[in-house]
């Protein structure tokens, strides 16, 4: 029986969609869900520290956002623009793959213009290439080293905060849509079940003995994109970029084999060990490119935990939620959560699946 994604559809009230995060990392709301038992129970997120034992293991994603968002203007018309920035494609050349709008008005051959506010043009791109009705390859005509290059970009560039948040971007964005263990710069989003953690919660689960283990999984738009199929065995994900290095395969494979829990911070978390399984079912090093969709009844190998945010309907990210956790259960939760009033989303509360 094929698994569709109008099984994943409710009704979301729009105010539910949290429009900033808690005042407090770890002070958000936790829903617990046991999948052994079906219970359901409401905390606080700082509470995981006294489900966490000694010798269990976190896997967290250290992506860390870059500022992706540009705005400029068009040469000789001046119309302003906005260039969101997927990838970088070619260092050398300083070919980027990028989203624009209004993309009909950007054209091959078109030069795009980037400042501050009142300031002479600092940065200069041309279009090269059609990529996607909205997408474009760009390269910027900039001369200096590839750091003055990306410091450039730090400085016009904007915190990419989801459409959906539905607000202009703020000073606390640039803290708060960021972890605070976030390292390898490559994401154009964050991986929000980790925005929980405080560095103090952090510091009393590994005095407790907890293990943290760090993999990279470079977030791209392709995590909030609509899925268009009613079969989801023929959505096709984006592929984003993920490493899984020798010291995490170690601490998780220890954590298995001495049947200890092993929490995946996140779905990113979860495709990225869900992406290097080797042949007896443990976790093995890789590196490369992963498009891995989890959908039911799909069965996860590695993680016996995850933590994760409310996600939106019908969204890919809910789904690989409703494969780890049970469609049902999931259902009944997400149910319990309108009703008590969780916040949705990005900067909204999140969930603990035991």
């Amino acid at each position: 029986m094929r698994t569709k994604l109008s099984q994943f559809n409710f009704e979301l009230p729009e105010k539910l969609i949290a429009k900033y995060p808690s005042d407090q990392r770890d002070e958000s709301r936790l829903m617990i869900v046991h999948r052994d038992s079906g219970k359901i129970e409401h905390k606080i997120f700082k509470d995981i520290l006294d489900i966490f034992e000694e010798g269990d293991t976190m896997v967290f994603n250290n992506t860390k956002v870059f500022p992706a968002r540009l705005y400029g203007r068009k040469e000789k018309t001046g119309a302003s623009i906005e260039v969101f920035l997927l990838r970088e494609l070619n260092s050398e050349a300083r070919l980027w793959d990028v989203l624009v709008d209004p993309a009909r008005k950007i054209r091959v051959g078109n030069k795009l213009y980037f400042s501050d506010e009142g300031e002479t043009d600092r940065l200069v791109a041309e279009v090269v290439d059609n990529t996607t009705s909205r997408g474009r390859t760009i390269r910027f005509l900039y001369e200096g080293t590839d750091e003055e290059f990306h410091g450039e970009l730090n400085t016009l560039g904007n915190t990419p905060l989801p459409k959906y948040i539905n607000r202009p971007v703020e000073p606390i964005d640039k803290e708060r849509y960021q972890t605070v263990y976030a390292k390898e710069m490559g994401a154009v989003a964050a991986p929000t079940a980790g925005l929980h953690f405080s560095m103090e919660l952090l510091k009393r689960l590994e005095l407790k003995g907890m293990d943290a283990a760090e993999l990279t999984l470079h977030v791209g738009l392709g995590t909030f994109r609509s899925i268009d199929v009613e079969d989801l065995s023929k959505h096709k994900m984006d592929a984003e970029y993920f490493r899984v290095t020798q010291d995490i395969v170690n601490k998780v494979n220890r954590a298995k084999k001495e049947n200890k829990r092993i929490c995946a911070v996140g779905t990113t978390s979860m495709r990225a060990i869900e992406s290097a399984i080797s042949a007896e079912g443990n976790l093995k090093v890789a590196e490369g490119w992963t498009n891995k969709f989890i959908y039911p009844p799909f069965q996860v190998h590695i993680a016996n935990s995850m933590i994760t945010n409310f996600h939106l309907p019908k969204s890919s990210l809910m789904i690989m939620v409703s494969a780890f956790g049970g469609q049902d259960l999931i259902k009944e939760a997400y149910q319990q959560a309108i009703k008590e009033k969780y916040k949705f989303f990005s900067y909204g509360d999140a969930m603990l699946i035991l």
